[in-house]
């Protein structure tokens, strides 16, 4: 894998600023302040963002887990898609956004140039935003891979996911140096999680043996169940502490790889 460079800023949520090859990524934007969102069921944001749609400035890209879940795309949200040169998304929430979304399907990519002539590879990722069977309900989500210089060796951002067979494949054919999961162990529906636990994300932990991992999707709205903490605490008793890297709201963090 060739050396780089990641600086990542977590806004909050599922929202991560991520810059690589001189190229800004924002993951699953989130800018609204506090409020209620009625959509099928009600969705509580407890707290705003760490930096505003205009701090963090215009995207070279977004990568979008889906569009139809407020605590993935929010009001403000979606008027930043606006700002990005592209938005990277499934194929069915490409069609419904328009404009300058791309469709991916798993396994499928596209190239974006950074710096110096090098090339950001961006790669489709399966995902299911729950158990078995939740699919006609939560509907169509991925994940996302990014490569510098060969596609899938830098990031993978899961989206929102559970540990299951789709990611363990996600494992099997590429070796990211980064781990992103939206995490939290969200809960909107009842008491089984759409996104992962400690559990899933320890399962993910050990299927890319070699990557560091970060969480986010952890706070910020009522509905998720596990903190950042608790999934540390988790980490620490397994032995696995040094893996986790911890991301603070509004701080840059670089990390060299």
């Amino acid at each position: 894998m060739p050396a780089f460079d990641a600086v990542l800023t977590l806004v909050g949520g599922p929202t991560v600023v991520i810059d690589l090859l001189g190229l800004r990524i924002v993951t699953d934007p989130t800018f609204d302040e506090p409020g209620t969102y009625q959509g099928g069921i009600e969705l509580e944001k407890t707290s705003g963002p760490a930096l505003s749609a205009a701090e963090v400035g215009p995207a070279d890209a977004v990568l979008l887990s889906h569009d139809q879940h407020f605590d993935n795309l929010d009001h403000a949200g979606r008027a930043y898609l606006a700002r990005a040169r592209t938005t990277f998304t499934t194929p069915v929430a490409a069609g419904r956004l328009g404009g300058n979304a791309i469709g991916l399907a798993p396994w499928q990519g596209a190239i974006l140039e950074g710096l110096n002539g090098r090339r950001l590879y961006v790669t489709g990722a399966p995902a299911r935003h729950g158990p078995p069977g939740i699919e006609p309900i939560s509907g169509e989500v991925a994940g996302f891979l990014l490569g510098v210089d060969a596609p899938g060796d830098a990031v993978y951002f899961a989206g929102d996911t559970v540990w299951y067979e789709g990611v363990a494949e996600v494992a099997r054919r590429f070796k990211p140096a980064l781990v992103i999961l939206n995490a939290g162990s969200a809960e909107p529906r009842g008491r089984f999680h759409v996104t992962m636990d400690a559990n899933d994300a320890i399962e993910t932990a050990h299927a890319f043996p070699h990557a560091r991992i970060v969480a986010v999707h952890n706070e910020g709205w009522k509905h998720f169940k596990e903190s950042q903490s608790e999934l540390a605490h988790a980490f620490d008793v397994l032995g696995l502490s040094e893996r986790l890297r911890q991301l603070e709201r509004g701080k840059p963090e670089r990390l060299r790889f």
